[in-house]
């Protein structure tokens, strides 16, 4: 028994712990994401729509800038669902967002995602 759990710790060492987490912020592009970084999230709050959905862009993937000034990028379909509620959006800029998914260091597996 002590053996398989030393296995289990083993495994969850290597592969990582992702843990379910509910986070909010502003719904910005990666490639975007370094100036408001580096600048603040006045950057992430004042970041347009249209910038988030040009192609180079919109290729980067997309994440959540947190109120403590980090950014959490997106996994392939928390990608597809930021771009859709993007494209639905009627706000220009100040996209806050509501994401719900598994969350292993700054990166997210979402599960769900909402406009605020």
């Amino acid at each position: 028994m002590i053996k398989r759990l030393t296995i289990a710790a083993a495994l969850l060492a290597v592969v990582g712990f992702a843990e379910q987490k509910t986070v909010s912020g502003y719904l910005i592009d990666k490639a975007c994401s370094a100036d408001a970084l580096k600048k603040g999230e006045k950057v992430a709050k004042e970041h347009g729509v249209d910038c988030a959905l040009m192609d180079d862009c919109a290729k980067s993937g997309y994440g959540v800038y947190t109120s403590d000034g980090k950014f959490i990028a997106f996994d392939t379909l928390g990608n597809k669902r930021a771009m859709a509620a993007l494209k639905t959006s009627k706000k220009k800029s100040d996209i806050q967002v509501t994401v719900t998914g598994d969350v292993s260091g700054d990166s997210m597996k979402v599960a769900s995602l909402k406009l605020n």
